[in-house]
């Protein structure tokens, strides 16, 4: 896909992202892979009113590789661990939405089998042990998880999630954070039914029908 092309989509599910208050103020930041190269938000622009010189362009190493363009997002190093651990994963959102960031701030991970559906696509979603955002330690503790998931909790922090397309990320993305009100909601009502183990394979195994 063409840089451009890649542009319109990341502005597009920025707005789609701020309309469903999944990235207040100028909180978070997106990226995607555009050849050897990764697009990604710049540093302190607004998720939901991006335009084209708030997207820039970086090699593997996190340098710029537009003339003259704005700096890239400050967690320009978590996104790059992560596209080099997985290379089927094309887009990562970076988000602090409400419910998700509540789980992250607590200390607790998403891990208890409460929803078929969440089952199926995330298995779990645990928490990252909390590093300095920004930081060598934060990129490196977080991404470590994408061995085995897509979508991880960062404690004190927030939420970051990788797909093969940044459609498929955001409507994790959306799933993720109405999975984490579900839960806080069964707090309140007396706490939820866990599915029993065997149903929790039984789900998983339907991953390769």
């Amino acid at each position: 896909m063409e840089r451009c092309e890649l542009e319109k989509l990341l502005i597009e599910y920025g707005k789609r992202i701020e309309a469903k208050n999944l990235t207040p103020g100028t909180s978070g930041n997106m990226s995607v892979r555009c050849g050897d190269n990764f697009l990604i938000t710049a540093s302190g622009s607004s998720n939901g009113h991006l335009k084209s010189d708030d997207i820039v362009s970086i090699d593997k190493s996190g340098n710029n590789t537009d003339v003259n363009s704005k700096k890239p997002s400050s967690e320009k190093l978590l996104h790059i661990c992560i596209y080099n651990k997985r290379p089927d994963i094309n887009a990562i959102l970076h988000v602090h939405s409400t419910y998700l960031s509540s789980f992250a701030a607590a200390g607790i991970p998403l891990d208890v089998p409460v929803m078929a559906e969440n089952t199926f696509y995330f298995g779990q979603i645990p928490l990252a042990e909390y590093a300095l955002p920004s930081s060598v330690e934060l990129a490196e503790k977080t991404s470590a998880f994408f061995d085995n998931y897509d979508a991880v909790l960062m404690a004190n922090h927030g939420f970051v999630v990788g797909a093969k397309t940044i459609q498929d990320a955001y409507l994790k993305l959306e799933l993720a954070e109405s999975y984490a009100q579900i839960v806080l909601n069964t707090c309140i009502l007396g706490g939820a039914k866990p599915l029993s183990k065997q149903q929790e394979l039984e789900i998983l195994a339907l991953r390769n029908k």
